[in-house]
């Protein structure tokens, strides 16, 4: 689990693409590498991903056909910057809410709007997606935890504001329209409305018997 609280942005210094697998190194540093293990999970760009190999600073991962697939990492090439998170540890402070690492889909960035210290980035959401995003509601975003601004469900979009602090820190501040970001609903948003179209489904099936 994570806490949507990213700790920066780092450098994907190497990248091999074999069949159905791509071989990520990531270049962290000493406060990030310090008690990471073997098998331990890092959220790339959102993506809970385990650690294969530790090489002084430099982590690698294994990124297979699905996540390649479902996600941006994919897309990814060297010299690109990826937002990272260990793995929240028991008792951790929550600055964000619970993020699971497993990615929804993407959302491609289609209105980018930065007057004098602000900055409002407007997203098209995969149309299964809509019915779990609510404005003031969590969204997972590259792995950063940000509130909905707004929703527009007619044009499956919805906004986020990001303060200055957040575009310093993470890679979101590198995005161009037409690029796409990882996406993660809010799990407890997800179970809730799931179960109420569950319980109404069976409602409405049980009616009609």
């Amino acid at each position: 689990m994570y806490t949507g609280i990213v700790a920066g942005a780092f450098q994907l210094v190497g990248l091999e693409k074999k069949p159905g697998l791509s071989q990520l190194i990531v270049e962290l540093n000493d406060a990030l590498v310090e008690g990471l293990t073997i098998g331990a999970s890092v959220g790339l760009n959102g993506v809970c991903m385990t650690v294969t190999v530790i090489d002084d600073v430099r982590v690698h991962f294994d990124a297979m056909q699905e996540t390649l697939s479902l996600t941006t990492l994919g897309d990814l090439r060297e010299g690109d910057w990826l937002n990272v998170e260990r793995s929240a540890t028991q008792g951790a402070e929550i600055g964000g809410h619970l993020i699971s690492g497993h990615v929804d889909g993407t959302a491609e960035l289609v209105a980018l709007d930065r007057p004098e210290n602000n900055c409002t980035m407007t997203f098209r959401l995969p149309p299964e997606l809509l019915k779990y995003v609510f404005k003031k509601g969590f969204i997972g975003l590259h792995g950063c935890s940000l509130t909905v601004a707004d929703i527009d469900k007619s044009a499956a979009t919805f906004s986020v504001c990001l303060i200055p602090e957040t575009l310093r820190v993470t890679n979101l501040s590198n995005l161009n329209v037409g690029e796409r970001v990882n996406i993660e609903v809010d799990r407890q948003t997800q179970v809730i409305v799931d179960t109420v179209e569950r319980v109404l489904a069976e409602r409405a099936a049980s009616t009609l018997a």
